[in-house]
């Protein structure tokens, strides 16, 4: 039996330090963005950037980590069980139980950190339920989302709560294109915040994507 100490447990401070000595490293890392139809960033964004596009221009261009890799594997219309399903390739429906989709998301989670990856979760961004009451329990999948990032200690991006906060507790109409879309506003609003939790903010003369995404969401008229 080995007296060698065993490595502390993966968790969301631990994680967030890996991330920041990771960007300090010039090795090249690989950035992977999966989901449905909102992390896709077709149709709705009418032409402009998606929040993982973004991202690729904070990373590779303003942070200058050139040999950095940012690729969205996302497919519109899948969900947890599919990405699950296609893991090898891609790295569950709305029928399913809050809690079965919790299942789903520890697999997830279990999944990333046995390849040595960082694992990020957010929650969708909050929506028009009126309009779309197909998605009526859009708030139950992300209070799952916080529970499985709670419980396994995970980094968490709640675009949910920081949608509704830009609401004013309502439907933030300035990021939306339809009930349940982002427009290309939105995610700005999307790239912003995860890149706040991330950390990653670039300096220097060539970082204007953080001060472009703010100018963009403050604004946009979120609320009527």
């Amino acid at each position: 039996m080995s007296n060698a100490e065993s490595p502390a447990p993966a968790s969301a401070a631990s994680d967030l330090d890996r991330l920041a000595a990771a960007l300090a490293d010039p090795a090249p890392l690989n950035w992977i963005i999966t989901g449905d139809s909102i992390t896709h960033g077709l149709v709705h964004t009418q032409g402009g950037r998606s929040y993982p596009e973004h991202l690729h221009e904070l990373i590779r261009g303003e942070l200058e980590r050139v040999r950095d890799i940012v690729l969205n594997t996302a497919i519109s219309g899948n969900r947890i069980v599919d990405l699950l399903g296609d893991w090898d390739r891609r790295v569950a429906s709305w029928q399913i139980s809050a809690a079965d989709y919790a299942d789903s998301l520890r697999d997830f989670v279990a999944r990333v950190r046995a390849l040595g990856a960082i694992p990020v979760l957010q929650t969708p961004p909050a929506i028009d339920t009126r309009n779309a009451p197909e998605r009526a329990r859009i708030g139950e999948f992300a209070h799952a989302v916080r529970e499985v990032a709670a419980s396994e200690d995970v980094i968490l991006v709640d675009q949910f709560s920081r949608f509704a906060e830009l609401g004013a507790g309502g439907v933030p109409w300035g990021l939306m294109n339809d009930p349940f879309h982002p427009s290309a506003t939105g995610h700005a609003a999307l790239a912003l915040e995860l890149a706040n939790v991330l950390g990653i903010r670039p300096e220097g003369p060539r970082a204007r994507t953080h001060a472009l995404l703010e100018g963009l969401v403050a604004t946009a008229r979120v609320t009527p």
